[in-house]
């Protein structure tokens, strides 16, 4: 007789607790598979400290091959579930695409960024839900107080090192503590030369910071955020944001050249494709963490909607606490469906909350005991350490040596802006060249899939900054060309001071190196944000742009001019000269496609 397959699909708090206690549970009587699309458990409350500096991204990450030796890993995003043929389709890290069949499936696939109709967000904002927009804050913020250390002029020194966050929940308001301590060790150590210094503002509808915690959390974390300088204003959002500022709600405008986006989380949109029913995109469950009507599917983590049998009428909320417990219960309940154990339904008591504000100093009331400063401080990185499943050691250790020693403010420019967008549904994974991201279609339960580029339906507006080729190019002035950035060179194997062949807009500006593409920025008269590098374009509705001599790119007003290949949601770019649409231009490092060479010699490596 076979032995039971048992699909996971997410390794967040919930997933990964339940496939660890699953292990323990069943020994060795089942086949459990976790689906993934990276190979390490991330524990999302340290996130802060990795954007200021304190640890390293490593110390966060726990390795899931390492930690759940008895479970089979299988690296990929799930993009559709069929009920009734019971199978997982998923692409993997590469293009690839599978499919798992399953007898028990969890459903813990987690969150993603909590999206607003606010115009500019999903263009100029980034979130914070994944280790790639921590590693990104951290190179963007150092980037912005270097360059407004070197700025003489003083709008541009005030802008750069503005920087805002909106959400003053648990995530916003770690993020504003982390910030402010970071960018002032920064200026201590290099002043300005306007004698400006670094200046946070912390922004949320709530009447106060922390509105879903106790009052007494709340007022603690305010006043340690004041006495850092944070300018806190409750009441207060953005109504429309733009690439060199933010326009709030009480009609004043702030120029700023960093928005981060905290507002909150909204559940993974794969639930959606299910046709099952929804409670505000959170998949209804019962008391066992069980489906209705599907006694094989089980689901927990920001994903279920799980009634809450403390507060009759209720379901729990979306945090990290709720996620770990509800792991180790839907284990449980999916052993019993084997004939292992008994079920048993999930019932909660609250165990109080840490919120760790950097330094000394931290917000906490374990067990109802409402505590503050360096006893807070204690027990909240204690509290750490004793709930991260691994790296302990080494998470300490990270402590010891930021309390002794000078912090490190290096960019390492590993992370792109247009690699981290708002608009994503796998915040945990950057996206790169050549592989779009998938949208996962609502209503559909089997397992269809579709290849689309995020931005499509943003396209002809303006862009945020180190975006593609056409959008703004932020920090340079206009017709500048973004150095190290793919479109900013001619492609390799090209004879030097001579355009790539059969590209588009293969004569070169006057202002750009001899011979490299035109269209890495738009025209202004302003100066605008740099562009660390391009990123894809908008499928199928980019419009292409005409060069000037000295006016830099603009976008073409003619809509029936051809803008490349585009790539087929079930095949590969057809093989052309101009790279497929999903990808960004061909760059000092992205090959156009074969190139033949002019000096007579073949080519080496494949493009």
């Amino acid at each position: 007789m076979s032995r039971p397959r048992i699909v996971i699909v997410g390794a967040g708090f919930a997933g990964y607790r339940t496939a660890r206690t699953l292990s323990r549970l069943t020994r060795h009587q089942a086949d459990i598979t976790l689906l993934n699309p990276t190979d390490y458990f991330l524990y999302l409350p340290l996130l802060p400290q990795v954007a200021a500096g304190i640890l390293e991204p490593r110390r966060v990450s726990v390795s899931l091959s390492g930690t759940l030796p008895h479970v089979r890993l299988v690296l990929g995003e799930a993009d559709g579930i069929d009920l009734d043929g019971h199978t997982v389709h998923y692409s993997g890290p590469e293009g690839e695409e599978g499919t798992l069949p399953f007898d028990r499936l969890v459903l813990a696939a987690g969150s993603v960024n909590k999206l607003l109709p606010v115009p500019g967000v999903a263009e100029h904002a980034h979130g914070f839900r994944g280790l790639p927009e921590a590693l990104y804050l951290r190179d963007h913020v150092t980037r912005q107080v270097e360059l407004a250390a070197a700025a003489k002029d003083r709008a541009e020194c005030a802008a750069r090192c503005t920087f805002v966050v909106v959400g003053a929940g648990y995530t916003g308001t770690e993020v504003a503590a982390h910030g402010a301590m970071y960018t002032d060790a920064q200026v201590r150590r290099h002043p300005m030369r306007t004698g400006m210094r670094p200046r946070w503002m912390l922004l949320d509808v709530a009447p106060r910071v922390l509105p879903e915690m106790d009052e007494r959390l709340s007022r603690t974390a305010g006043r340690v955020l004041r006495q850092r300088g944070v300018d806190v204003r409750m009441g207060t959002s953005v109504k429309e944001a733009t690439h060199d500022g933010v326009l709030l709600t009480d009609g004043s405008t702030v120029d700023t050249r960093t928005l981060v986006w905290c507002v909150g989380v909204r559940p993974d949109p794969l639930v959606e494709s299910l046709g099952l029913p929804l409670e505000r995109g959170r998949l209804l469950v019962d008391s066992h963490l069980r489906v209705p009507g599907r006694p094989e599917v089980f689901a927990c983590g920001d994903v279920a909607a799980v009634p809450d049998l403390n507060q009759p009428g209720q379901y729990t909320p979306m945090t990290a606490q709720h996620a770990w417990r509800h792991g180790k219960v839907c284990a449980q309940n999916v052993a019993a469906s084997l004939g292992v154990g008994r079920r048993r339904a999930y019932r909660h008591r609250d165990m109080g909350f840490v919120v760790d504000l950097g330094g000394a100093k931290a917000a906490a009331n374990p067990l109802g005991l409402p505590m503050s400063g360096p006893a807070a401080g204690a027990v909240t990185r204690g509290y750490h350490l004793a709930a991260m499943p691994g790296n302990r050691v080494r998470v300490a250790a990270d402590w010891l040596l930021d309390a002794v020693l000078p912090r490190q403010a290096v960019q390492l420019g590993l992370v792109r802006s247009w690699s981290v967008p708002l608009e994503s549904a796998s915040p945990e994974v950057a996206r790169v060249p050549g592989r779009p991201e998938r949208a996962r279609r609502a209503g559909t339960g089997t397992g269809e899939r579709d290849a689309v580029d995020p931005g499509a339906e943003r396209a002809g507006e303006d862009r945020s900054e180190e975006q593609p080729p056409g959008g703004h190019s932020r920090d340079r002035p206009s017709g500048e060309p973004a150095k190290n950035q793919p479109g900013g060179e001619p492609a390799r194997n090209q004879p030097g001071g001579e355009p790539a062949k059969n590209q588009p807009h293969a004569e070169p500006r006057e202002e750009q190196p001899h011979g490299s593409r035109s269209g890495s920025a738009r025209a202004s008269g302003t100066p605008r944000r740099a562009a660390e590098t391009a990123g894809p374009p908008a499928r199928g509705t980019r419009k292409p742009r005409k060069t000037s001599g000295t006016s830099g790119a603009t976008r073409s007003a003619n809509p029936a001019a051809p803008s490349g290949p585009t790539r087929s949601a079930d095949g590969p770019a057809d093989p052309g000269p101009e790279p497929p649409a999903d990808q960004p231009p061909p760059g000092p490092d992205i090959a156009p496609g074969p190139v033949k060479r002019t000096d007579g010699r073949a080519a080496e490596g494949d493009s």
